[in-house]
């Protein structure tokens, strides 16, 4: 059975399985997915917690591949990281979009361009907050910011 802890791990094997410019950069990690783990407890996630895990885990990969450090790629140049993380924006996206579940596909666009505005405005203290509120908001849960 898939388990929401194992987001990162599942990822990674996609990434290096898929064959693509991405594969040969893929790492592992001994990180946890915290925000994969915060969606996957939500009522919405009961009946695939493991996929909802995934689901948010590609997108936050995408995040720090525009915005941070990946932590499942290592030696890329700037221009494979953007385009990475677009790929992993699209696909926890597709994710979602396969689990039928249009309100966490509009959490996670909303996520996805209120980090963009964030970051444009210099404003990058208010992204955790937001991450947290939303991957919680893909599980079903509302919490405040």
């Amino acid at each position: 059975m898939l388990e929401p802890g194992q987001a990162l791990t599942r990822l990674a094997e996609r990434l290096r399985a898929e064959d693509t410019p991405i594969s040969p950069h893929v790492v592992e990690t001994a990180e946890e997915p915290v925000f994969g783990l915060l969606a996957a407890a939500g009522p919405r996630a009961a009946s695939a917690p493991a996929e909802y895990a995934l689901v948010v885990e590609s997108v936050r990969e995408g995040y720090l591949l525009h915005y941070g450090e990946s932590r499942l790629l290592r030696g890329h140049d700037e221009d494979l990281a953007l385009l990475a993380g677009d790929y992993l924006y699209a696909l926890g996206i597709e994710g979602l979009a396969e689990l039928g579940d249009s309100e966490a596909v509009a959490v996670l666009a909303d996520l996805i361009a209120r980090c963009a505005q964030l970051h444009a405005e210099e404003r990058e203290d208010e992204v955790p907050a937001l991450w947290r509120v939303s991957a919680a908001s893909v599980g079903g849960e509302h919490l405040e910011a």
